[in-house]
């Protein structure tokens, strides 16, 4: 039988918006998890639109390893037994310049549902969450830089590059028992527009992609990585827009912890923090600055897997008080 993307057998976590045929993503760190009976459950997905390379994804089943595999119209899990089974499928990598916020999305992940003997029951997920609001560096680009199918043109590498749960986000999030919602754009900042047409952080951040405004769950905390792309960007500017961005942020979320992360690069570290602290005194707000500089080089820009992994340690170190 066919389950649909909105059966009670299945979990959508992250960025989604939800069509009539399809729930849609084209945010890295977006998850859908599902329960079935019997042997054998069929993965559909809308591809229509979808261009090589395909976004890539991680298929974990009953906690075991993680597999990766390119999305395509059927993708099928096996079982040795009738189960229940339950499959965690997370949106790990794609192209950053293909579409992923005008219609027609390139870039997408759009979730049908799945053929299954019959719908399981997923179990409850009581973690709190953590949203992490970046760039590139949040999306995992480059974590696995040298894995390349082309020479000419280096985009066509992104999906096996870059891995979402590879990031400090995604680890800082399982060491602290949270569950992250990531929101992580190629090129985006705060003062400019990123890949694939995304818009800059405060006209993108409401929305899932153009038209589209997600439905997350409450965050419990918020943690905010912009200025990388930023650099080339008049300071006041750039300072101007994080002020506008903190009150929109808070405004969405009231009730959650925010945090800043100065960029990884050093860049504008100082006037940052001077900035929260004027933004507490203003709004009798309890913003949390952690100056990041020096953590790891500033070069590459992109940190590899074991530079995520030093900034992760830093940062658990540090929200573990809150």
């Amino acid at each position: 039988m066919f389950i649909k993307y909105d059966n009670e057998a299945v979990r959508l976590t992250g960025r989604w918006y939800k069509e009539e045929n399809a729930a849609v993503t084209s945010a890295c760190g977006s998850k859908i998890e599902f329960s079935f009976y019997g042997k054998m459950a069929v993965m559909h997905f809308n591809m229509e639109y979808n261009e090589h390379p395909y976004p890539h994804l991680w298929i974990q089943t009953d906690e075991g390893v993680r597999t990766e595999a390119a999305v395509d119209r059927y993708l099928r899990i096996y079982a040795e037994d009738n189960g229940p089974h339950n499959v965690s499928v997370i949106y790990k990598s794609g192209m950053e310049m293909q579409q992923r916020w005008y219609d027609p999305l390139v870039g997408k992940i759009a979730f049908m549902g799945f053929d299954a003997e019959k719908p399981g029951e997923l179990k409850s997920n009581n973690k709190r969450y953590i949203e992490f609001i970046g760039d590139s560096i949040t999306e995992g680009c480059q974590v696995d830089f040298g894995y390349n199918i082309s020479s000419d043109f280096w985009p066509l590498n992104a999906p096996f590059q870059n891995d979402v749960t590879a990031t400090y986000a995604y680890i800082t999030a399982a060491a602290l028992n949270l569950e992250p919602l990531i929101m992580g754009y190629g090129g985006v900042g705060l003062t400019k527009s990123g890949c694939s047409s995304v818009p800059r952080a405060g006209l993108s951040y409401e929305y899932c992609c153009d038209g589209h405004p997600y439905e997350l769950p409450e965050p419990d905390y918020i943690v905010i990585n912009h200025g990388a792309n930023d650099v080339y960007s008049d300071k006041t500017e750039y300072l101007s827009r994080y002020k506008e961005f903190l009150e929109q942020v808070s405004k969405k979320h009231p009730g959650a912890r925010i945090f800043v992360l100065g960029a990884f690069c050093g860049w504008c570290h100082e006037e940052l923090a001077d900035l929260v602290d004027e933004y507490n005194m203003n709004r009798d707000s309890n913003v949390v600055y952690i100056n990041t500089y020096g953590w790891i080089p500033a070069e590459p820009l992109h940190p590899g897997r074991d530079g995520h992994k030093i900034v992760a340690e830093k940062l658990i170190e540090i929200l573990r008080q809150y």
